[in-house]
């Protein structure tokens, strides 16, 4: 054999060799290190958590965020129905991504025609730290300054703050805010407030048509938008599902119950809240182990879809964070997103659903991410933002 030829067949030999990839190979190892860790034990370490009022402690990432996109690697797909977010996430334009900016002008001098959202930045305490921020459909953000809020409180005296998801009216025209013995209504786009006196420890808001559901201390009250007529009402303001604003004042209220192995979505009427129907959450869609052990959070219609946060099984832990994409109908889980274990407890709050079908949701170190359930993608929104957020439906 001469020299080209022995050249020949080296360059043939090594044209099948893959180069290496450590990266891979590194998160494969860290990926089965995490595996044989105990289950329990290790998540009440000390961090603000967002709407659920948790402390935990988040691990910082191995590497700092990249300042460039980088691509998921979650596949689209129309056939699993466990998705997990990538990796690291891309972090395209978005409106809402003006949330994390500074307030440059006060919501007095320069009302909304729409507002957007709603954030309220925490301290490490989780204690208000600085004004209410309004983002306008304009992009500018505004500063709350028609009302002062104070933090809820239960009959044990935990605080949390005014803002969570919910407040904020589904045009983005109006805020209610639960305050001890008072839901306070506030007029985004005609700077005013309106101080309705209700009884009780007030702590959650959730639109219901032209309603306002307002509750906390075991009782929830059905409060008018457009007058003080106010009436108690046979729902759970922790349980209710915020409803589609689509479907129309009568459109029956759905509420999210029990734990493992008796959860349930009841069905009440929209006027009293008198039950009408009963139906088991199922979970036969999803691969073994996998399953729903609790929802936490608001739960979020849309359509026929309902997403909700959720503590879940999955194939390594007893007890996972996680998100669940549900049919309103059956009761059946159609999508579940699998955050794992390296996470805060209650870190992934539900926020609601965008125009497209797509679940937003708190999703840490990204804040505010996007997940799209019939294909698997999940993108950022806002990559560092501490503190609770209301959007609009």
């Amino acid at each position: 054999m001469n020299e080209q030829e022995l050249r020949r067949l080296l360059t043939v030999s090594v044209e099948d060799v893959l180069p290496s990839q450590p990266a891979a190979v590194g998160w494969e190892r860290a990926r089965r290190t995490r595996r044989h860790r105990r289950a329990v034990g290790a998540v009440a370490l000390a961090v603000t958590l967002v709407g659920g009022g948790t402390v935990a402690l988040l691990r910082p990432p191995v590497d700092p965020p990249s300042t460039h996109p980088v691509a998921p690697t979650v596949e689209p797909t129309h056939a699993d129905p466990v998705q997990r977010p990538p990796a690291q996430l891309t972090f395209p334009p978005d409106p809402l991504a003006r949330l994390g900016n500074p307030a440059t002008v006060r919501l007095s001098e320069r009302p909304v025609q729409r507002a957007l959202a709603l954030f309220q930045p925490v301290d490490e305490e989780y204690h208000a730290d600085g004004p209410v921020r309004v983002l306008g459909d304009d992009g500018v953000v505004r500063s709350l300054d028609v009302v002062t809020l104070a933090p809820t409180r239960d009959a044990g005296g935990n605080e949390a703050p005014a803002v969570k998801p919910g407040v904020l009216s589904p045009d983005g025209r109006w805020a209610a805010f639960a305050q001890t013995n008072e839901l306070v209504m506030v007029d985004l786009v005609r700077p005013g407030v309106r101080r309705i006196p209700l009884d009780g420890y007030l702590e959650l808001v959730v639109w219901s048509g032209d309603r306002v559901l307002v509750g906390g201390d075991n009782r929830t009250y059905a409060v008018q938008r457009d007058s003080d007529a106010a009436s108690t009402i046979g729902v759970s303001a922790w349980d209710v599902v915020a409803p589609d604003p689509a479907a129309g004042r009568e459109a029956a209220l759905i509420e999210m119950i029990g734990e493992r192995g008796g959860l349930k979505l009841r069905t009440r009427t929209a006027q009293d809240g008198a039950v009408r129907a009963e139906q088991p959450v199922t979970a036969s869609a999803l691969p073994s182990p996998f399953q729903v052990n609790e929802f936490y959070g608001r739960g979020w219609l849309h359509g026929e879809r309902l997403a909700r946060a959720a503590w879940i099984t999955n194939s390594e832990i007893d007890g996972a964070e996680g998100a669940a994409v549900l049919d309103a109908r059956t009761g059946a889980v159609a999508h579940l997103l699998d955050l794992g274990r390296d996470r805060a407890k209650g870190c992934c709050e539900v926020l609601g659903w965008d125009n497209k079908g797509a679940v937003l949701l708190r999703l840490e170190p990204a804040a505010l991410a996007r997940w799209h359930p019939e294909t698997g993608e999940i993108t950022g929104i806002v990559r560092d933002l501490r503190g609770t957020i209301a959007l609009a439906g």
